[in-house]
């Protein structure tokens, strides 16, 4: 093991990058057909009970936006995803404050609410979701580990109380596999994460409000 890197990569191996192209492609083939799944119930959630969803994509780079846009009906309730790959792209197009960024670095808890308060605030949306993450092969030079993945969900103050950083709520993955699969994976969760948050906010409006 590097001394200068106190992650040992080999403990990262993951035996499914060894398999014959065959059983590759039809894995290739369930993530995609996964994140088509999650895509499409988001799609009916969010046109249901009409809402905009934006999206803030920095590993994924577009793989949310792509994946709604494929669903029909998604102009209903999808207004469009900030792709900000670099720190700098954080920081100019969503307004990540430059200290957050240096203090606890881009693939972070308080980065990815950041991220999606700030893709809320410029967008106009109803909700957001944010990725940020290490897709991989190699670290990112923080010691993060490949597969690591930061998702935060953030909901617009007239729909949910009051937007601060409290109503951001951000969860760490981690997940296996090469690039492509980091990032497929990722896209899929933050659809799932998305679902979750809506149908948890509605269980309670409806608590609060059984009438």
């Amino acid at each position: 093991m590097d001394p200068q890197d106190p992650i040992d990569h080999r403990d990262l191996f993951d035996p499914r990058d060894t398999i014959d192209p065959r059983a590759k492609a039809e894995d290739t083939e369930n993530l995609t057909n996964a994140l088509t799944d999650a895509a499409e119930r988001l799609v009916r959630l969010l046109t249901g009970k009409s809402m905009y969803l934006a999206a803030a994509e920095s590993c994924t780079a577009g793989l949310i936006a792509d994946a709604l846009v494929r669903i029909p009906g998604a102009s209903a309730c999808f207004w469009g995803s900030f792709v900000c790959y670099t720190p700098r792209a954080k920081m100019q197009m969503l307004g990540v404050d430059e200290k957050l960024l240096f203090e606890y670095g881009a693939v972070s808890r308080e980065t990815a609410r950041a991220m999606a308060l700030g893709a809320l605030e410029k967008s106009g949306a109803d909700i957001a979701v944010s990725v940020t993450g290490v897709a991989g092969p190699g670290g990112d030079g923080s010691g993060l580990a490949p597969g690591t993945v930061w998702i935060a969900t953030a909901l617009r103050s007239n729909k949910a109380g009051c937007r601060t950083a409290e109503s951001a709520e951000a969860v760490e993955f981690y997940f296996s596999g090469d690039r492509n699969r980091v990032r497929q994976q990722a896209a899929r969760k933050a659809l799932e994460q998305i679902t979750i948050r809506i149908e948890a906010f509605s269980k309670l409006q409806f608590l609060k409000n059984p009438d």
